[in-house]
């Protein structure tokens, strides 16, 4: 039976291709739309839509009026093929090996911190003074203890005046005390290329209008001293990261 419907398919797919010869040859008798096989010749077999073969309930193959033993594949006619030819194509693919396992993510790099100090000129410097009082390099002393905890990135440290005395005389003088606490701070072992040094003379006070209409300004007006002394300061920032 299974040889027979075979065999019925096959006629019906050759009656198929043959009637449609008249129109797939040309005058020279070679196949004009005839779909082409594999190897380059008329299909051998009859195909669907997704270009798959045609197969009866059955498992077997239908073949068209073009097919040889030739035109055989291993899907269909293993038996007519050599053993050799379809060794190949029946071994078993070997399964793709396993990925490796992923490496955990590595922690995120801790964020740098800031820890900004204010440090009186009354306790670093006498008044219209840059060079560093006993008290103030205490002070420093304690900033560097505090510095070993950190991965140092940079010291930022900014000197400030009061307004008593010229804005030119007052930049030079900032700037001396800025100079003054990078001195101190590279002979505790400080590196030098760590630390930024800068002065704003009175361009940035902290008093506000605190100390207006006190009198003449000048040292001479002690009133007027005592109540600018917060503008008298160095800033220094700390940008490190926590060990």
């Amino acid at each position: 039976m299974i040889k027979n419907a075979t065999r019925l398919l096959t006629a019906a797919a050759t009656a198929m291709f043959l009637g449609a010869a008249p129109q797939a040859f040309g005058q020279s008798g070679m196949a004009a739309n005839v779909p082409k096989g594999p190897l380059g010749g008329p299909q051998a077999y009859v195909i669907d839509s997704a270009r798959q073969i045609v197969k009866t309930p059955f498992g077997l193959c239908v073949r068209t009026g073009y097919w040889t033993p030739a035109a055989g594949v291993c899907e269909c006619d293993k038996d007519l093929m050599p053993a050799a030819a379809c060794t190949l194509a029946a071994a078993p693919m070997k399964p793709a090996p396993a990925p490796a396992p992923m490496k955990p993510a590595a922690p995120p790099a801790p964020k740098p911190v800031t820890e900004k100090v204010t440090l009186s000129a009354d306790v670093l410097f006498d008044f219209d003074k840059y060079a560093l009082k006993p008290e103030g390099k205490t002070r420093l002393d304690d900033l560097v203890n505090q510095i070993k905890g950190i991965a140092l990135e940079v010291i930022i440290a900014i000197g400030h005046t009061d307004r008593i005395g010229t804005d030119a005389y007052n930049q030079r003088l900032s700037v001396r005390r800025s100079e003054s606490v990078k001195a101190y701070l590279v002979s505790k072992g400080i590196q030098p290329n760590r630390i930024y040094t800068e002065g704003k003379g009175e361009k940035q006070p902290v008093t506000g209008n605190k100390c207006m209409k006190m009198g003449a300004e000048n040292a001479g007006n002690r009133k007027l001293v005592d109540c600018l002394q917060p503008d008298r300061r160095v800033e220094i920032e700390v940008v490190g990261t926590r060990k």
